[in-house]
């Protein structure tokens, strides 16, 4: 066997086959390095727990090192840091989970060993309701030195990236797929006014790897984990926001959710999860303060309040100036309408949602604030 930096081995026993997590952390904690996991002999691989002759035959028998060599320059090109769950900066709370990821790739400057983090997360068509909780909930926790993750989603994860930022507040999305790409792509602007603005993006996902389905569940265990608490705004009873706050259960985590009306289909879910004494009921981010005994810290000096004759770009003149005389517009016919370069109208509306300017509802329909 060659041999290869540290780093290498790492990343190679995140691809050995039947070797998931929970065997990666029994390996990685009886032995000193990675490296000394893939040179020992089929004997001392099997004296690990859950590790049989056949689990340590493809051990020793890995050899697609190329690979994960190049998968390390591509880490190092991008400035991509890789966290190992033995390293000092692996993030902590996910240590106390039994089946934390051996290896994330990190792109960012926000702690993630901070002293309080929560996630938001909820349905991707969201109401107005649901946007006016998150909204309101990031508002009040962005004042108490709270680091907030979400999904990257569109509904209400995205509107509490979108939020944190409005509001100066570090976040972090945990991503589904590797970290050379952005699902959904809309999201990519918001994505490095995030890591621009103290928070960062985070997956255990390799590169090369797509937003598939079946990742999505994987990643959800990763924002519950990573977490002190989550807090469900709006889901029906079936979905990603429902599977990630069971996660949060089964981790002994403390989950939260906003209650709804009992005909409204998006609240289902937090009123099942309430009723269930699943997660404790709040109605604002001061509720969640107390129920987490988080004593208010001395408040961030208030922002001054955005000026009401806002210098806008010429491109961002011309969206008000239509929204002006329509209730709502899809953004398909917003393009149409402006005659602006489709990418350009995307930056322009994004820009004016940070600004208080425009709300984005449901169906990437567009109105003014």
């Amino acid at each position: 066997m060659l041999n290869y930096p540290e780093s290498i081995y790492r990343i190679a026993l995140t691809r050995v086959p039947q070797i998931g997590t929970v065997l990666a952390r029994a390996l990685s904690d009886h032995f000193e390095t990675a490296e000394a996991i893939f040179k020992a002999s089929k004997k001392q691989l099997t004296v690990v727990d859950g590790i049989s002759e056949m689990k340590a035959a493809q051990i020793r028998g890995f050899s697609n090192f190329e690979a994960c060599d190049n998968e390390w320059a591509y880490l190092q090109k991008h400035q991509i840091e890789v966290l190992y769950l033995k390293e000092e900066g692996y993030p902590k709370r996910l240590l106390n989970c039994y089946d934390p990821p051996t290896l994330l790739f990190y792109k960012g400057t926000a702690n993630l060993n901070a002293s309080r983090i929560v996630n938001i997360i909820g349905t991707r068509s969201n109401s107005d309701y649901g946007r006016q909780l998150t909204e309101e909930l990031v508002e009040t926790l962005s004042k108490h030195d709270i680091l907030i993750v979400s999904g990257m989603a569109f509904g209400i994860d995205t509107l509490a990236h979108k939020a944190c930022i409005k509001n100066n507040c570090p976040t972090v999305g945990v991503l589904a797929h590797g970290m050379d790409t952005l699902y959904p792509p809309e999201n990519a602007r918001l994505s490095k006014t995030m890591m621009e603005q103290g928070g960062g993006l985070l997956t255990e996902f390799p590169i090369g790897t797509k937003p598939d389905r079946h990742n999505f569940p994987t990643r959800n265990r990763v924002v519950a984990g990573l977490c002190d608490a989550t807090i469900v705004v709006e889901t029906d009873i079936k979905g990603g926001s429902m599977i990630t706050a069971d996660l949060a259960i089964g981790y002994n985590r403390d989950v939260f959710a906003f209650p709804g009306r009992v005909q409204d289909q998006k609240s289902q879910g937090c009123n099942l999860l309430i009723r269930q004494n699943k997660a404790g009921l709040i109605s604002n981010g001061n509720d969640l303060l107390e129920a987490m005994n988080w004593q208010p810290l001395p408040e961030k000096k208030p922002k001054v309040q955005r000026s009401l004759f806002i210098e806008l770009t010429p491109s961002e003149k011309i969206i008000v100036d239509i929204l002006n005389q329509q209730e709502q517009l899809p953004i398909d016919e917003l393009n149409l309408k402006t005659g602006l370069n489709p990418s350009v109208t995307a930056g322009a509306l994004l820009s004016l949602e940070l600004q208080g300017v425009v709300i984005r509802m449901p169906g990437k329909m567009y109105r003014l604030a």
